[in-house]
């Protein structure tokens, strides 16, 4: 049985989540602060805000989607990174939380009262290396009953993210969405440019 990245992280931000709901004091010290990361040097928490979760449903719905595409990620990564796949696929999740995370250090670094949580930003980077990887394979949503090309889901999830961050009429952290998804795209450019200059060129190697 290969092992597997995606389960591991699952298993450990589960775990340290379900911590973080008993015990409010490592809940405060692993969410994200941008006032604590800047002024106190805490910058830990650009990468420990993603181990935790507002909820149960927060945890649940992040880590559903990161077992959906997260698998799928790391196989194809072994197929267009020069570097050990499990390596290549830990930076674009970490490297999703990160960039996610500046946003709000940009915004809110004054703030004291500001703080975030999740794994969105990492799970969102995961899910557009996905779409970068296999643009025109058919995402399916709940109560929507025709398939969906991922690259028009994509263009449709980086437009609301963007709208509803602007809006900011509810506590959803859209930027971090966005932003993943974003570095998510880079990154998986970066790895294989053939992928943007040939549109689908992948698909069309393994013969989907």
């Amino acid at each position: 049985m290969q092992f597997s990245i995606t389960l591991l992280l699952i298993a450990a931000t589960g775990l340290i989540s379900f911590g973080a709901f008993q015990d409010q004091r490592l809940f405060d010290n692993l969410l994200m602060s941008p006032y604590m990361a800047r002024m106190q040097g805490q910058w830990y928490r650009l990468v420990s805000h993603a181990f935790i979760h507002a909820n149960w449903p927060h945890l649940l719905v992040n880590m559903f989607v990161l077992y959906s595409f997260g698998n799928y990620v790391e196989v194809l990564y072994a197929r267009i990174s020069a570097m050990p796949a499990m390596l290549t696929y830990l930076v674009l999740y970490f490297g999703g939380a990160v960039v996610a995370a500046l946003p709000s250090i940009a915004r809110h670094s004054n703030d004291p009262g500001y703080k975030a949580v999740g794994a969105s930003g990492a799970v969102s980077a995961v899910l557009f290396a996905e779409i970068m990887l296999l643009p025109t394979q058919a995402v399916n949503i709940m109560f929507i009953p025709i398939d969906i090309p991922a690259w028009f889901f994509g263009l449709a999830y980086l437009a609301y993210s963007w709208y509803m961050d602007k809006q900011s009429s509810d506590h959803v952290a859209h930027d971090a969405h966005f932003y993943g998804a974003v570095f998510g795209i880079l990154f998986t450019t970066i790895l294989d440019p053939d992928l943007l200059l040939h549109f689908g060129s992948l698909e069309r190697t393994l013969g989907l």
